[in-house]
């Protein structure tokens, strides 16, 4: 007997950072947008590339590949930004270039190696390997900030 949470459907988004494919869960994506200069915010952590007006509505911005420690790149025309929602928490990731939405099973899914982690946070929530390549999909919630409740 197959186990069925094997086989669950799964979407993701890929997209390209320098010369690597990255994905995340397709549920999570609002929108893509062609690249926008940001207006930057003082004090904010490089990645933070600043904000955006979306719709009424200001929208933090975050390269991605530099969130992720891969090395600078310049930005082009050609970058867009994948506008995601984490919990109530909208934020646009920078990124190269979106190439696909793919769909998997839970199966298709590898857990990353423990020595991937070691020492910073599981940025990579699994491994899938499609047509030679390798897919690493994200865990958003380690990578997008949600602000902190301190409700009283």
């Amino acid at each position: 007997m197959t186990d069925p949470k094997s086989s669950a459907p799964v979407e993701l988004l890929t997209f390209r950072l320098s010369d690597q494919e990255y994905s995340l869960d397709i549920m999570c994506v609002r929108e893509i947008r062609g690249w926008t200069r940001t207006t930057p915010l003082p004090h904010a952590p490089s990645y933070m590339k600043g904000v955006i007006n979306l719709r009424g509505t200001v929208l933090p911005v975050m390269d991605l590949a530099e969130r992720l420690g891969l090395p600078p790149r310049e930005h082009t025309d050609r970058n867009v930004i994948i506008v995601v929602k984490y919990e109530e928490t909208m934020t646009g990731l920078l990124v190269d270039a979106v190439s696909d939405i793919i769909a998997l099973t839970s199966a298709d899914l590898q857990p990353p190696p423990d020595a991937a982690s070691a020492g910073g946070p599981g940025v990579i929530k699994a491994l899938t390997l499609l047509d030679e390549r390798m897919i690493r999909v994200l865990e958003l919630s380690e990578i997008v900030p949600t602000p902190q409740s301190d409700a009283a």
